[in-house]
């Protein structure tokens, strides 16, 4: 067989399409929105070579217009589970023997596709389903998910390409194996980027997966898996299963070929599985792979040098982007005293202008949560911090559930660096701001490291090169990603690895050559030319 030394195509960001008015981008995006809502999709799992059909039938609704039917995914069972292994185990051994180029050739058709005839569909699907404005869509579901699968290829070939040296008469290779056994994918509802390249990347490297996307995402989790199958994809590389974690759970972690868990969502959760599989060892044929990118209380920490609108867009932007429902929006802010009044009017200002309501209005900045259970979440912790007498509500504070979940953006004022939104994950439109005393920044800084569990994002806001460098080394370990003069979200594939430490996960950086590495076992190959044919070493010689 032929044999060549090839090179992926060296990655670029994909660029971000404006969607103005009359673009051909915008025209299609208003098109697929149209045909999604006028049609009702009937969703199955992806099993093998089987589309799975059970009859149990769960409804998918637009967060920000519930009473809407998209369609409808059908649920499974702990037997869909076991399923979902035999086939993955079943494709293990062709997927891993198949020439990683063609592993690449997939994923990177998959990009294309995405980029081309699947932007708008996998677009309007995100903006449906997950109540993203059209912008944040395109952000997550077109251009992060090309991304990924794009500079994942390119990384993949940087660790094969990676070798040791060898010493006369000797030929030293590594090479790069996938685990022994099957990983679990498990997605959340926030980002459909995330839902594709956690199974994506594991596969790439030779690995056959179980993925359960969260039941709000399934929708655009659907899009994806079309889109990996017309890239070409082998039946059982990944097999989607629409069931309960717990359902999942109790299949998964107990079979002795579960290799690796691949997990983006809460803390309590991904801690909790950490228990189980800790449990189960004695079980496990190798010792799974754990990754998770968990919670976050990110913050932005404020210089009285800083400029008062660079603070205030900060602020905007970071806390309520996609409602603040990413694992690194701005949910905590250290102003100094003398800058709180001016950022303050910048913010009113801001929000002042904002419109919220359905993503099929493009001129909506703001749109619903994801659905109820994080609405009463969100508006609890809302309504706790309006009986504290510690707290002022500065702006927003509603909410109405009605239609759609919809939550004002709300800026909580506070006397108390330690109260409750200080501290715990909201995951939601509120961010809450203590003013410190402007002569009091280096002890502030401790209060940003020491407040929260969580090493996510954070940033610092400043003029001051010494500020910048004070701040950079007082809260080197809080947070995975650090931001200067810049929102405390927003990373991109290529040029900010994402993850962080703490209680917020394993920081294997997603979107980079450090995942990857995570989803192969490597093996050391020593070959000797002329082997020795005496035991004796010249050592043993007297004189």
């Amino acid at each position: 067989m032929p044999k060549g030394v090839y090179q992926v195509p060296t990655p670029l960001n994909e660029p971000v399409l404006p969607y103005t008015p009359g673009s051909p981008e915008k025209i299609a995006v208003k098109k697929a929105l149209e045909e999604a809502r006028n049609e009702q999709r009937d969703i199955p799992m992806y099993i093998g070579s089987e589309e799975v059909r059970t009859g149990n039938k769960k409804p998918l609704s637009p967060p920000h217009d519930h009473q809407h039917i998209l369609g409808h995914f059908h649920e499974g069972d702990a037997s869909h589970v076991e399923q979902a292994i035999n086939a993955a185990m079943g494709a293990k051994p062709a997927w891993a023997e198949l020439a990683w180029e063609h592993r690449a050739s997939i994923f990177l058709k998959a990009a294309d596709l995405i980029a081309g005839p699947y932007r708008a569909r996998i677009n309007a699907a995100t903006m449906l389903s997950q109540s993203k404005s059209v912008f944040q869509a395109e952000i997550d579901s077109a251009c992060e998910l090309i991304d990924f699968l794009r500079f994942n290829a390119y990384y993949m070939t940087q660790i094969y390409r990676e070798q040791p040296g060898s010493a006369p008469g000797v030929w030293n290779r590594l090479e790069h194996r996938p685990l022994e056994g099957f990983v679990f994918a498990l997605t959340p509802f926030n980002f459909t980027a995330i839902a594709g390249n956690l199974p994506a990347s594991v596969a790439l490297m030779g690995n056959t997966v179980v993925w359960k996307p969260a039941h709000t995402q399934v929708y655009s989790a659907q899009v994806i898996m079309e889109v990996f199958r017309e890239a070409g994809l082998p039946a059982g590389v990944i097999n989607l299963v629409y069931v309960e974690g717990p359902v999942a759970g109790d299949v998964i972690f107990n079979h002795p070929d579960f290799a690796g868990l691949h997990f983006t969502g809460s803390t309590t959760v991904f801690r909790h599985l950490w228990k189980t599989i800790g449990a189960n060892i004695e079980k496990y044929k190798s010792y799974p792979r754990i990754v998770g990118e968990t919670g976050g209380k990110d913050f932005i920490m404020v210089h009285k040098s800083a400029d008062a609108r660079e603070v205030a867009t900060g602020i905007t932007r970071g806390a309520f982007e996609y409602q603040g429902q990413k694992c690194s929006a701005a949910s905590r802010v250290y102003l100094p005293s003398n800058l709180w009044e001016e950022v303050k009017k910048y913010v009113l200002e801001d929000l002042s202008t904002i419109k919220m309501g359905v993503t099929e209005d493009f001129s909506n900045f703001f749109n619903a949560v994801i659905d109820e259970k994080a609405f009463d979440k969100i508006t609890g912790y809302i309504e706790k911090a309006k009986a504290n007498d510690m707290n002022e509500i500065v702006a927003g504070g509603g909410y109405d559930k009605s239609k759609g979940y919809f939550i004002e953006p709300t800026v909580i004022h506070t006397q108390d660096p330690m109260s409750l939104t200080m501290c715990e994950e909201i995951f939601g439109p509120v961010v809450t701001i203590y003013v410190y005393h402007e002569e009091r920044f280096e002890e502030t800084l401790e209060l940003v490291n020491d407040t929260s569990p969580y090493a996510l994002t954070g940033s610092i806001f400043s003029k001051d090169r010494y500020a910048i460098d004070l701040a950079t080394k007082k809260l080197v370990n809080a947070a995975g990603n650090f931001y200067i003069n810049d929102k405390p979200t927003g990373a991109v594939v290529g040029q900010q690895p994402f993850g962080g430490a703490r209680g917020s996960g394993t920081n294997d950086k997603a979107g980079s050559v450090l995942n990857l590495l995570r989803w192969v076992s490597p093996r050391t190959i020593k070959e000797t030319f002329v082997p020795p044919t005496d035991y004796r070493y010249p050592f043993l010689q007297e004189g």
